[in-house]
C-alpha cells in the first residue's frame, strides 16, 4: 500500500467519530515515552480508579447535554448524598443489609437532587446553568450545615470493601463504569428515550411538532445524571469511609462536563456518544496522572482542563462552521 493510499483511506475515516480515539493513542504512546512508570500495571489500573468517580456522573452528563442542557450542581450533590449515605449507614449498623439500604437511600436521594433541578428548569423555565449554579451552593451549603463543616465518618468495617475491593485484580469502580457504559449506551443508541434525548436536543420545536415531550425528557435526563451521582458517591465514599464536607467531589462538575465535550459531544446539544464519553475520562486521567509523574504543580490541572474544554468547544465551532 502506498503512503497515498493509505492517506486517503485516513481521510474516510469519520474523525469526528473517532477523533478522541485518536487523540487518546496518540496521549497513551506520548505519555508511555515521557514517563518509564506510565505502563506498569498498578499506575493503568489506578487511572482508571481515579476517572471511575467522575466517569459515572459523566455518562449522566452526556444525556443532560444531548437533550441542551448543562448541571454545574453534581460535585455538590455528590458530596451531599455521598454524606447522608454514611450517615444512614451508620444507623443501621453497617452490615450487608444496611449497605443495601444506603445504595436505595442514596438512588432516591440523586434522583430527588435530580428531579429538583429540572422542574425548575423545565417548569420555571430558567436557564439549566442559573439553576445548577444555585443548587450547586444549595448542596454544598446543606453538606456543610449537616456535618458542622466536618466529616462524615463510617463505623462500618465492611463499607470500605466495596469501594477498595477488586475483581480479577480490577478494581470494583471500574467494573462499576465499564457496566454503566453498556447500559447507557444501549439506552441511549437503542432505546425510544434515547432518540427523543437526541431530537430535543437537535430542535426542541421540531421535537415537541413530533409529539414528542420535550419537558418530560429534559426532566428525566436530570433524574437520570442524579441516579449516576448517587453510584458515584456511594463508590467515593465506601473507597474513603467517609466524607468530607468541604473537600469532596470538588470540581466533579468540571472534570464531568470536560469528558463529555473531549468525546465529542457537542455542547449546544443533539449529537454525543457514550464512548466518546469514556474515552474523554480516561483522556483527562491520562493527563493528570502526567502532570503528577512528570512533577508538575497539581495546582495547574485546572488549567490544563481548561485549556482542553475550551479546545475542544473550538474545534466542535469549526466543524459546525464548515
Amino acid at each position: 500500500m502506498t503512503f497515498k493510499q493509505l492517506f486517503s483511506k485516513l481521510r474516510r475515516i469519520d474523525l469526528e467519530k473517532y477523533g478522541p480515539l485518536f487523540a487518546l493513542v496518540i496521549l497513551f504512546i506520548i505519555s508511555a515515552i515521557a514517563s518509564p512508570y506510565f505502563l506498569k500495571t498498578r499506575n493503568l489500573l489506578n487511572i482508571l480508579r481515579q476517572v471511575s468517580y467522575t466517569g459515572i456522573i459523566g455518562l449522566g452528563m452526556t444525556f443532560v447535554i444531548i437533550a441542551g442542557g448543562i448541571d454545574l450542581s453534581v460535585g455538590s450533590m455528590t458530596a451531599l448524598v455521598g454524606g447522608i449515605m454514611i450517615l444512614t449507614l451508620n444507623h443501621f449498623g453497617g452490615g450487608v443489609s444496611a449497605i443495601l439500604i444506603v445504595l436505595l437511600v442514596g438512588i432516591l436521594l440523586g434522583s430527588a437532587a435530580g428531579a429538583l433541578n429540572g422542574i425548575i428548569i423545565t417548569k420555571g423555565r430558567v436557564a439549566p446553568f442559573i439553576v445548577t449554579l444555585g443548587t450547586m451552593a444549595v448542596f454544598r451549603s446543606l453538606t456543610l450545615y449537616i456535618s458542622n463543616a466536618g466529616e462524615f465518618r463510617s463505623s462500618s468495617n465492611i463499607y470500605p470493601e466495596l469501594g477498595m475491593g477488586s475483581l480479577l485484580e480490577i478494581p470494583n469502580p471500574v467494573w462499576i463504569f465499564i457496566i454503566l457504559a453498556v447500559l447507557c449506551a444501549i439506552i441511549l443508541n437503542s432505546t425510544k428515550f434515547g432518540r427523543y434525548v437526541r431530537a430535543v436536543g437537535s430542535n426542541e420545536k421540531v421535537a415537541t411538532y413530533s409529539g414528542i415531550r420535550v419537558g418530560r425528557v429534559r426532566f428525566l435526563t436530570y433524574v437520570f445524571v442524579g441516579v449516576m451521582v448517587a453510584i458515584s458517591a456511594l463508590l467515593l465514599s465506601s473507597r474513603l469511609n467517609s466524607i468530607s464536607s468541604s473537600n469532596a467531589a470538588v470540581n466533579y462538575e468540571l472534570d464531568a462536563i470536560a469528558a463529555v465535550i473531549i468525546g465529542g459531544t457537542a455542547m449546544n446539544g443533539g449529537s454525543g456518544t457514550i464512548f466518546g464519553t469514556v474515552i474523554g475520562a480516561i483522556i483527562l486521567g491520562i493527563v493528570n496522572n502526567m502532570l503528577n509523574m512528570l512533577g508538575i504543580s497539581p495546582y495547574l490541572q485546572g488549567t490544563v482542563k481548561g485549556i482542553v474544554i475550551i479546545g475542544a468547544v473550538l474545534i466542535q465551532k469549526k466543524k459546525n462552521n464548515t
